[in-house]
């Protein structure tokens, strides 16, 4: 009987193994639970840094994080941009806080409203915030009516999303309709921030335990005890993208772009400028696309451009080149249509990318059309037209002198030796001539002598 029980069980022991194995491989990831995304906004804010905070919240909410601290020392940045962070931050499953760092950092204009917004809002030592007046990504200084109302809605908009945070809403007010700025431990006593950190270690031990009020209500205790923190990897595409949303720095990269394809255009075969220059040309306008663009600055552009190609094909002492690079300087200082000063081009980039773009496609596109104009220079083809000199009376046939060589030749008319001739036509290794009185157009020139 003992032997018999024993046999069973030898039968069912590889079921429950692999029971064993299924359970523990099905089981989640308890890890995950204590881990906290840093995510970082400290460049101006625009549609590409709403889009990597977006997906970091995504990111932590798929992974169970405990909470995601965003971390922010920006001078501000466009409205547009800034609703869409606030919205993705009011949606987050993930408790979110947000942090002013390092010391001397600041969350100026749009960095406010993003810093209040959130679950937990913190400052580091010798921070400050405020200043939150909207700017559009249309661009442009807002005046009149539109102000009044644009400032009127950001306001309506941060109230409602502090009163339900249970901060100050009429300093987070002021700081929009009269641009007021706060240090830390103003806005600790204002009520706009809960917590003065010196470090992200020092804000998670402080938070661990607290209960906070989700934006829809409900509450949540923030376990944060021994949490690992690890930073938000962004894609290949963003990494690309996010130094080069620097206005200045997109053009230079279009503009070489640019200047690689020309230089393909106009010297087939090259290859590697070809392709590097329609790389950078792809890169330039997707970095630019991420920015408010000004049309009148592109079409002021477009016409220097223009300008460029008339005065290669049809040189007026330089005045369409001059007008160019005006139009040039002007459209790139008016290119991208903002108030925020980080997102526009100065005077001295403009110029420092227009001159020599300028002096290089006028003089490449002059090159360029000269060696379509120029006939054969090589070859017999390069004989027709060509004036010599008669070594022999040509009667019909003998020889003449041209390009420092003799020549057979023909004519059909009788001529005399040492007579000058033009060569009308080349066949084989013969010249068909006719003498300096005859029909052929043009002055000739010098007789070559030998």
């Amino acid at each position: 009987m003992w032997a018999d029980r024993a046999l069973k069980l030898c039968r069912c022991l590889p079921c429950l193994v692999l029971f064993a194995v299924l359970s523990v491989l099905s089981a989640p990831p308890s890890a995950q639970a204590g881990r906290v995304l840093v995510l970082e906004l400290d460049t101006v804010v625009h549609p590409l840094t709403r889009e990597i905070i977006s997906a970091g919240l995504q990111q932590a909410s798929e992974s169970g994080d405990a909470a995601v601290v965003l971390r922010i020392n920006t001078p501000g940045g466009l409205l547009e941009a800034t609703n869409e962070i606030v919205q993705a931050i009011l949606a987050s499953p993930v408790p979110v806080i947000t942090y002013v760092s390092p010391s001397g950092g600041h969350a100026a204009s749009a960095g406010f409203i993003i810093l209040v917004s959130a679950d937990v809002a913190a400052m580091a030592p010798g921070t400050n915030t405020g200043a939150a007046q909207p700017v559009l990504a249309m661009g442009g200084e807002i005046e009149g009516a539109m102000k009044q109302k644009i400032e009127n809605d950001t306001a309506a908009s941060l109230r409602a999303v502090t009163d339900k945070r249970g901060r100050n809403s009429e300093l987070a007010v002021e700081a929009v309709l009269e641009s007021k700025s706060y240090t830390e431990e103003d806005a600790l006593e204002a009520s706009l921030i809960e917590v003065i950190a010196t470090d992200i270690d020092d804000l998670l031990a402080q938070l661990d335990g607290r209960t906070v009020v989700r934006f829809d209500g409900t509450e949540e205790t923030l376990d944060l005890a021994g949490a690992e923190t690890y930073g938000y990897a962004p894609s290949l595409r963003q990494k690309v993208l996010l130094p080069l949303i620097n206005p200045s720095l997109a053009l230079l990269v279009l503009i070489v772009g640019l200047a690689g394809v020309y230089i393909e255009f106009t010297n087939p075969g090259l290859i590697v400028p070809g392709v590097l220059g329609g790389i950078l040309l792809i890169v330039g306008l997707m970095a630019l696309s991420f920015l408010p663009i000004n049309l009148a600055g592109v079409a002021l552009i477009v016409l220097a451009a223009t300008f460029f190609v008339i005065e290669a094909v049809t040189p007026v002492n330089g005045i369409l080149a001059t007008g160019g690079v005006v139009a040039m300087v002007l459209g790139i200082v008016i290119l991208v249509d903002t108030d925020v000063p980080e997102l526009q081009i100065g005077w001295i980039p403009a110029i420092a990318i227009t001159l020599p773009f300028a002096a290089i496609s006028v003089f490449l596109l002059q090159l360029a059309i000269r060696s379509f104009r120029f006939k054969v220079a090589t070859g017999t083809e390069a004989m027709a037209g060509e004036w010599g000199e008669t070594r022999t009376a040509l009667d019909p046939g003998g020889t003449v002198f041209v390009h420092g060589e003799l020549w057979s030749a023909r004519s059909a008319a009788y001529v005399e030796p040492g007579t000058r001739v033009r060569v009308t036509e080349v066949r084989g290794m013969t010249l068909e001539v006719e003498p300096e009185n005859g029909s052929g157009d043009g002055s000739p020139g010098p007789a070559k002598s030998g």
